[in-house]
């Protein structure tokens, strides 16, 4: 899982990088013909990771209820968020993956309710597949990042 993790820190990083240098009104903008912003897609990755690593193992999520309401699958914008919580979703980005990759190597995830993925339909029989899974939806919502901010900057 070694470079599953570098895979994961790698795409964070990317994220960091992309809050770091978009300024609020930016990481908020819904452009035309998408259902969300940068800021959701970057939260949904930090959520989804928890979900499918912590839940889906029966353990719990470093996460508060209302952020997993808030980016969990299904959702989207319900308003620009502020500079703090920007801030917030910034800092989780690493934490939650440096606490994962921790709580990995320490054998933390001992059992895994069985979860069909809706994007591939693939079923996550276990940690190792969750954690595989996690590094495939990441790059596809960095994917989503590059087109809105290719349609905002022009």
């Amino acid at each position: 899982m070694d470079f599953t993790f570098q895979v994961l820190k790698n795409t964070r990083n990317i994220f960091t990088k992309i809050i770091e240098n978009n300024d609020l009104d930016d990481l908020n903008k819904i452009p035309k013909g998408f259902n969300n912003n940068i800021i959701w897609n970057i939260g949904h990755v930090v959520v989804s990771e928890q979900l499918l690593a912590y839940k889906l193992s029966g353990l719990e999520s470093m996460l508060s209820d209302e952020i997993i309401n808030k980016y969990r699958k299904d959702s989207k914008p319900q308003g620009d968020l502020t500079q703090e919580e920007v801030n917030e979703i910034k800092a989780l980005l690493l934490t939650t993956l440096e606490k994962t990759e921790s709580d990995y190597a320490n054998g933390v995830f001992k059992k895994y309710n069985a979860y069909t993925v809706s994007t591939t339909g693939n079923t996550l029989n276990n940690i190792d597949e969750a954690l595989q899974f996690i590094a495939i939806h990441e790059g596809l919502h960095y994917g989503y990042v590059l087109a809105i901010l290719k349609a905002i900057k022009g």
